[in-house]
């Protein structure tokens, strides 16, 4: 295993300890012969000096990865960039843009990451080091959650895949995203309907779907309380007009993909 494939399956194993239904669908498919290809892994952060998305980038494009697209989220107030290394899956990067917040938000925000140093971020097992700073008040995750469920969940549950995502053209046993999306509905998983359980398809070249975050018990201080945490992904990939298969995102369906870990209130 080179340097790489272990990063990647450093942060699968992290992210697949928080998110028990990730190994519970890979067994599934595995029990139908699938073997089962990564499309993408997607990362949270804030833009902010030592943890922005070009820092997090850095950890990809040392080995070899490129900037290939960038996407703005206005009414989420975020942007993003996704970067590709052939033969090894796409890396999605997101980032808040803490100084559109009020205040509150920003001071927050601000105190969790300042404890960071650039020896910390800078060190590979900072992509799945989880929550680097003290752990809030539930009053305060609920005020942050009140004006970003990003916020919110970044605070939280740090340095995180927030999902990976399941390939649907390497699958040999299902015909289509459809398919895969009702073999997985069936065996009692609930998917993200914001926008419809399929975003985009055939007429932008991606059709994505996930499943809802699963709940995890979060201590804030002397409390407990259920939380969103990290969500599977799946994607169908199609052919543009040249033959290539289409290897972006689409803004508009990630968008709602992005609502995958809200809170149900």
């Amino acid at each position: 295993m080179d340097a790489l494939e272990s990063l990647f399956e450093k942060l699968w194993n992290q992210y697949s300890d928080v998110n028990i239904q990730a190994g519970q669908i890979h067994s599934l498919l595995r029990e139908k012969g699938e073997n089962i290809v990564n499309d993408h892994i997607a990362l949270r952060t804030f833009d902010l000096p030592l943890v922005n998305l070009e820092e997090l980038s850095e950890h990809f494009k040392k080995f070899g990865y490129e900037e290939k697209g960038q996407y703005e989220f206005t009414e989420k107030k975020l942007r993003a960039k996704h970067y590709e290394l052939e033969g090894y899956p796409r890396v999605f990067i997101s980032e808040l843009k803490v100084g559109e917040f009020s205040p509150f938000l920003q001071k927050t925000v601000k105190k969790l990451v300042s404890s960071l140093s650039v020896e910390d971020t800078r060190s590979e097992s900072f992509l799945y080091s989880g929550v680097n700073w003290p752990e809030i008040s539930y009053s305060t995750y609920s005020r942050l959650l009140k004006e970003s469920e990003y916020a919110a969940w970044m605070a939280v549950f740090g340095y995180v895949a927030n999902h990976f995502t399941i390939s649907v053209n390497e699958l040999t046993t299902f015909k289509d995203l459809a398919e895969l999306n009702t073999f997985i509905k069936d065996a009692g998983f609930v998917l993200n309907s914001a926008g419809g359980e399929i975003k985009g398809g055939p007429e932008v070249y991606l059709a994505q779907s996930s499943t809802l975050a699963s709940e995890v018990r979060v201590s804030f201080g002397d409390e407990e309380h259920l939380i969103p945490c990290c969500y599977y992904e799946f994607a169908q990939r199609y052919k543009m007009p040249d033959g290539k298969l289409y290897s972006g995102f689409v803004a508009s369906s990630a968008d709602k993909i992005f609502e995958s870990t809200d809170v149900k209130r």
